[in-house]
């Protein structure tokens, strides 16, 4: 227990220099939990409860939300080292059920904290609300990005900007993908995506390998 506590406190010392308060990060080092997934794991699916909000410290998450009842989803934002899940406050603090989904998109760690400290350290840590209301701000913004772009941008625009914001999620150029899985989370065929990043690789702005697409 006291290896893995170690190990918390420099993860977070690493990956959350926001959360700098040592009796909050005392805290997190002995309730958090060392968390981990393989690729295409899912974290958390429609329906369930959330039971702990992860702090990531390595590999990235997709967020989706489903749109209808055929299963048609939508991407809202992706989630790298460093950051948390802004979903996961509403239905944890409000004990609902999650209208949402989280997957890993390749190997992941992160540091569970249990929900039930959320509330309490909102309260007794600045920098943990700051960090929690930063959050929240910043992917909500981009979940209006998201419905605009649906709304208002053309498939090209929609397909560049899924690929930057996934990259940056990853911290990597390099994305392990598939047209079709692409083609999945833009509710798109997988001809369409497969002819647009063709276009983009003949531009310069892709390189297209065997399920891997390497931004330029």
């Amino acid at each position: 227990m006291q290896i893995q506590q170690e190990e918390i406190l420099d993860l977070l010392h690493e990956h959350f220099p926001e959360l700098a308060e040592k009796e909050l990060q005392k805290d997190i080092a002995e309730v958090g939990r060392l968390m981990h997934y393989n690729a295409g794991q899912t974290i958390m699916d429609y329906g369930s409860y959330v039971r702990m909000v992860p702090l990531i410290t390595e590999g990235s998450i997709k967020v989706t939300r489903e749109e209808d009842e055929e299963g048609k989803e939508m991407i809202l934002y992706f989630l790298g080292k460093g950051e948390t899940c802004a979903m996961s406050f509403s239905c944890c603090m409000m004990d609902k059920q999650s209208a949402f989904r989280t997957e890993a998109l390749e190997e992941t760690r992160f540091i569970g904290i249990p929900v039930k400290y959320m509330d309490q350290w909102m309260t007794k840590y600045q920098s943990w609300k700051k960090f929690i209301m930063g959050t929240y701000d910043n992917k909500m913004m981009e979940i209006i990005k998201v419905m605009d772009s649906v709304a208002f941008e053309g498939m090209d625009e929609r397909l560049t900007k899924y690929l930057k914001a996934r990259s940056e999620a990853a911290g990597t150029n390099e994305l392990e993908c598939t047209h079709q899985e692409i083609a999945n989370d833009l509710n798109a065929s997988r001809e369409a995506i497969s002819r647009l990043l063709k276009k983009m690789e003949n531009k310069g702005l892709v390189e297209l390998h065997r399920n891997r697409v390497v931004l330029v």
